[in-house]
């Protein structure tokens, strides 16, 4: 499956449909709010630790996808930290950071199975394309498909029509369709009756509002019956589709 990310580019996400998850280690907290902030930008769900025992308690809580490790850490050292981390998540990719440039350590980082390695100083573009690697041959995560839609729970196949809600198959007509991919590609986006029309009617606005209202209403049937709402009304703005709660 496929999602795009702010920028544009591919979004890895886990098998669930979830963002990834990555913890990364590093006692210099400058340089993890960094990291931190060009791997959320990703889509990722992200989490810091500054030493060898808070990445330990937090590799418990997260269970991540992938790990960014810094080598050298105030308690302990990165291969030490990487052994009992994969005591706790034995297949989870691990990125090494390091300021050390030799043939030694990279050979013995990565037979104590560390996945990939990069030196300081580094770019950002590389952690990222590194890991987006490892993850992808991991399993971890994948891309999605260009013809699918997620929001939440809500899937929609642009090429087969298909549409299911939390593994539900749900049946719609090809307008409500249309206005669903409409709502599912601008998610979180407040859609006018205008917008709408012009998009999914191809005409103008000229007192045909209340079709507009008539599908909306048709769709929350189908999509929100019994379930968390995610199709809302802002009153004299227009509709937008977001995550149920």
């Amino acid at each position: 499956m496929m999602s795009t990310s702010p920028h544009g580019r591919t979004e890895l996400l886990r098998p669930d449909g979830s963002p990834v998850r990555v913890l990364v280690v590093d006692d210099e907290s400058a340089l993890a709010d960094l990291l931190s902030m060009a791997l959320r930008y990703e889509g990722w769900e992200v989490r810091t630790a500054g030493d060898g025992a808070e990445a330990i308690r937090t590799t418990r809580e997260l269970r991540p996808d992938a790990v960014v490790l810094d080598v050298m850490l105030p308690d302990m050292d990165g291969l030490t930290v990487l052994g009992r981390l994969r005591r706790e998540l034995p297949d989870v990719p691990v990125l090494f950071l390091t300021a050390r440039d030799a043939v030694e350590d990279r050979i013995a980082g990565l037979t104590a199975g560390g996945d990939d390695y990069v030196t300081k100083p580094f770019s950002l573009e590389e952690v990222v394309a590194r890991l987006r690697g490892l993850l992808r041959r991991s399993g971890a995560a994948a891309a999605r498909s260009e013809s699918v839609l997620a929001v939440g729970d809500l899937i929609l196949d642009e090429d087969s029509h298909e549409v299911s809600r939390g593994g539900q198959e749900i049946h719609l007509t090809a307008t409500e369709f249309e206005l669903l991919r409409y709502l599912m590609r601008n998610s979180r986006r407040v859609l006018s009756k205008a917008q709408i029309l012009d998009r999914v009617w191809s005409y103008d606005f000229g007192g045909q509002a209340n079709v507009v209202e008539l599908y909306i209403s048709y769709l929350r049937r189908k999509i929100d019956a019994g379930r968390s709402p995610m199709i809302h009304t802002r009153r004299g703005a227009g509709y937008l589709i977001k995550p149920g709660e």
